[in-house]
């Protein structure tokens, strides 16, 4: 026979809380009582379900991750993976287990949401992924009572916070590399124009040209559909198309980068002699391409770290709504042209 927290308590004479309490370890509960209800747990082979041991605490001990998003970038994403990964590691020696919430149903017109959801599985905060084309019910979730922490994601609410390298700042040491190297005509490949973190790149891009006295030709700024390695693929086909390419380009993204460098390849179009290349995030793909990707590292694992510990200090009061800037690093290689001028 399976016994319930209802069969324990049946047997042991006293109400379901005093169960869940004994489980949870309450101090308010005399040895007597604590003893017998022990005892029976041990006699009947009970198993303390995820709920009973939540009846008293209040607290489930999970973590909801949501790729927010209509168009979001999930498991597939080698950068975000990476921060999920040591998310995952933090939170779960501070006693977590992550659940994970999918949109497709909002993408079939379901009118459930994520705070409904949420609520229904009584997570003790969320962790939310940027994506583009946000759904409102994100916009409810950071407003709610749950504490949420974003990543690359900015969050307003009274119980949200968020976490994110410093895109502007980013962007500048690009253009400061570039510049150092010689390189006076520069381009931009983004994501989708929808994207604000590209559009941010993007931003600190052109005003680090503009600090330098350096032209802006609009021609050499093209978006894609998003990060992946295709839409960097098609955006550098369509600005090969258009002639008179820049002498180096940033793409918003590795992926976006070592799209362009494949287009390039097949327009026999030498990297870096010809068309130097910057990408960001330093995923691990930019160890075997050829040449070596030069790129803007986010610490993906101080990232991850810092978002479970904000999100466990708010979940426990221990701080108010904060935010985080990581600071970039640039990883020499390769396709930036340096090593054959001597700078690494």
């Amino acid at each position: 026979m399976a016994y319930n927290i209802k069969d324990i308590a049946k047997i042991a004479g006293v109400s379901v809380s005093t169960v869940s309490k004994i489980i949870n370890n309450y101090s308010d509960i005399s040895e007597d009582t604590k003893t017998r209800v022990q005892r029976i747990i041990k006699e009947t082979g009970y198993t303390p379900s995820n709920s009973a041991k939540t009846l008293a605490t209040k607290s489930s001990n999970l973590i909801g991750v949501i790729f927010a998003g209509m168009l979001n970038v999930d498991f597939t994403h080698p950068f975000f993976i990476e921060v999920l990964n040591s998310f995952k590691k933090q939170m779960g020696l501070l006693g977590y287990d992550l659940i994970f919430f999918s949109n497709e149903k909002f993408q079939s017109g379901d009118t459930n949401d994520y705070l409904a959801r949420c609520l229904h599985f009584n997570v003790d905060g969320c962790l939310l992924i940027t994506g583009q084309e946000l759904e409102t019910s994100i916009s409810e979730l950071d407003n709610s009572s749950i504490p949420c922490i974003g990543v690359d994601l900015k969050l307003s609410g009274d119980n949200s916070g968020y976490i994110m390298s410093d895109n502007f700042k980013l962007s500048t040491k690009v253009v400061e590399h570039f510049y150092l190297l010689g390189y006076r005509e520069l381009g931009y490949i983004g994501s989708s124009s929808e994207s604000e973190i590209s559009n941010i790149r993007e931003s600190g891009f052109r005003k680090a040209l503009e600090d330098l006295g350096l032209p802006i030709n609009e021609n050499w700024f093209l978006n894609g559909s998003n990060f992946f390695e295709a839409s960097g693929y098609e955006t550098m086909r369509r600005m090969i198309a258009n002639g008179n390419l820049p002498r180096a380009i940033f793409a918003a993204s590795d992926q976006l980068a070592i799209g362009a460098m494949r287009a390039l390849k097949e327009s026999a179009i030498a990297v870096p002699s010809t068309v130097a290349i910057i990408g960001c995030d330093d995923i691990e793909a930019c160890n075997y391409t050829t040449p070596l990707l030069t790129t803007i590292k986010q610490n993906k694992d101080k990232i991850g770290r810092l978002a479970a510990l904000m999100l466990y200090d708010l979940i426990n009061n221990q701080s108010g709504t904060s935010s985080f800037s990581v600071e970039p690093e640039l990883i020499i290689r390769e396709s930036c042209g340096a090593p054959e001028r001597g700078l690494v």
